[in-house]
């Protein structure tokens, strides 16, 4: 990982098993600057970030883009189902990857100075997965949204980024049909019938699994 990428540090790592159950911990550093949604994942409100800010976050996925990925955070085989269920689209023939975090909603960021928070699922994502699911969870709030697309346009404004786009899309999706999101996701069929010209389908369950 860069030393460039914003993060609480690794210190430790504990493991035990109690019976059929194993636990792990682990010791990061303290992080003291307040989460920029602390109580969703999604955005209700502008936060209104400095332009530095986003410069910072937009260096963060550069940097960690460039390390190696040590696991396939989004697979083929998901995005084989996921498309078609939740998009009413094939699945993409090819899949552009790069090593990102994963999990990137506002939830997971804080304010000035910026940190990357959660780093469970970081590994190789969809060439523009991270943007799009921050954009993703961003729709409640056009400007918050439009300064993602702004930021992000070299990124989400081509042919790659687009299936990252909808790859989050698509989880994003999944997450409504298990329940969740639901102030979010008329705009989240909305962004994905602008992408694909399709109104996506949105089944009352799923459990199709990353």
């Amino acid at each position: 990982m860069p030393e460039g990428v914003p993060r609480p540090r690794l210190h430790a790592v504990h493991d035990w098993t109690e019976g059929e159950w194993a636990f792990e911990a682990e010791v990061l550093d303290y992080v003291a600057q307040s989460v920029v949604s602390p109580t969703r994942a999604d955005l209700a409100h502008d936060p209104q970030l400095p332009d530095g800010w986003w410069a910072d976050l937009r260096q963060a996925l550069d940097l960690l883009a460039q390390a190696e990925g040590v696991k396939t955070t989004v697979r083929d085989s998901w995005i084989e189902r996921a498309f078609p269920q939740f998009l009413g689209i094939p699945a993409p023939a090819a899949v552009e990857r790069v090593t990102g975090h994963g999990d990137l909603h506002w939830g997971n960021l804080t304010t000035a100075p910026l940190t990357l928070l959660d780093w469970e699922r970081w590994g190789m994502v969809p060439f523009g997965y991270d943007a799009g699911l921050l954009h993703a969870n961003s729709l409640l709030v056009p400007d918050a949204a439009a300064r993602i697309r702004a930021e992000f346009e070299e990124t989400l404004d081509t042919p790659a980024g687009r299936i990252g786009e909808l790859s989050a899309l698509a989880e994003m999706l999944q997450a409504v049909a298990r329940g969740w999101y639901p102030e979010l996701a008329p705009c989240l069929v909305h962004r994905a019938e602008a992408l694909t010209g399709v109104h996506p389908p949105l089944p009352a369950y799923s459990e199709v699994t990353a």
